[in-house]
């Protein structure tokens, strides 16, 4: 690890289970949304019986969508607007370099193992694992496990853009598939 990161002085907040906040009904924070993602994952009889294994493409499905509220005087009212996906992977599916436009976002393993790729190099994610990201974060995310894997994401605001990074990749106009 880079010794000049916040990560090797404070460590990773997300393994730090007391500091999360608890799901709130409309998340605001970082944490809360780290938190609801936390809460859905671990709800599996909810998402469970919804995935899908397709060998051709990779499956997604919308598990929920917030739109964004406005006209509200109690900011904690007013949600910020997010989705959720669930998304399943074969061995051998990826994203493609990708960000998500103006999106941030949670990324979370509930079944299986990824793989994330970012500039700093390759970081195995096993079921638990959480990643969070703000605008402008590049990564691709690949099943190089011999077994599928299921992952969560929630986006806020919900995703409208997901430029790719490499021309080979880059999908139509108007697609815009999680990841």
């Amino acid at each position: 690890m880079n010794s000049d990161s916040d990560l090797s002085i404070a460590g990773d907040i997300l393994e730090v289970q007391h500091l999360l906040q608890p799901a709130r009904p409309h998340p605001s924070t970082v944490s809360e949304f780290v938190g609801l993602a936390r809460s859905i994952a671990a709800d599996r009889d909810r998402w469970a019986p919804l995935v899908r294994y397709d060998t051709t493409t990779r499956w997604y499905h919308r598990l929920r969508s917030v739109p964004q509220a406005l006209g509200s005087t109690r900011a904690e009212e007013i949600p910020i607007g997010y989705e959720v996906w669930l998304l399943s992977w074969v061995p051998g599916q990826g994203s493609g370099r990708h960000d998500h436009g103006l999106s941030s976002g949670v990324l979370t393993v509930v079944e299986g193992e990824l793989t994330e790729h970012t500039a700093r190099g390759a970081q195995p994610l096993g079921s638990g694992a959480q990643r969070v990201f703000a605008p402008g974060y590049v990564h691709e995310v690949v099943n190089d496990s011999l077994e599928p894997a299921v992952s969560l994401h929630i986006y806020f605001p919900g995703l409208t853009d997901m430029p790719m990074h490499s021309a080979q990749c880059a999908p139509a106009a108007q697609d815009v598939v999680p990841a």
